[in-house]
C-alpha cells in the first residue's frame, strides 16, 4: 500500500473549536493516523469526528465530516493517509 494515500480534502476551518470539514474521497475510522498537507504539514490520530454534529466512529467515501484537528489547517489543505 502506498503510504500517504489521499483520503480527502479541507473544505472549511473553525479555528476557534479547532475543527475541520473534511470532504472525503475514501473512507476513515476513528483511530486512524492522518496526516494534513498544505498550508501546514503535521499528522495526527483521528480522535473525533461527526456529521451534522452527531459523533461517528466510522465515515465513508463521499461524505462531509467535522474532524478535530490539532492544529491550523486551510481550505484546499490535503487530508492523506498517515502510516
Amino acid at each position: 500500500m502506498p503510504a500517504n494515500l489521499k483520503i480527502g480534502s479541507i473544505t472549511h476551518f473553525y479555528p476557534k473549536i479547532g475543527v475541520a470539514v473534511v470532504k472525503l474521497s475514501s473512507g476513515l475510522d476513528i483511530g486512524d493516523t492522518v496526516l494534513f498537507s498544505g498550508s501546514n504539514e503535521f499528522s495526527q490520530t483521528v480522535t473525533s469526528m461527526q456529521i451534522e454534529h452527531e459523533a461517528i466512529t466510522k465515515a465513508k467515501k463521499g461524505q462531509i465530516i467535522g474532524l478535530k484537528v490539532d492544529q491550523k489547517v486551510a481550505p484546499g489543505d490535503e487530508v492523506l493517509r498517515g502510516y
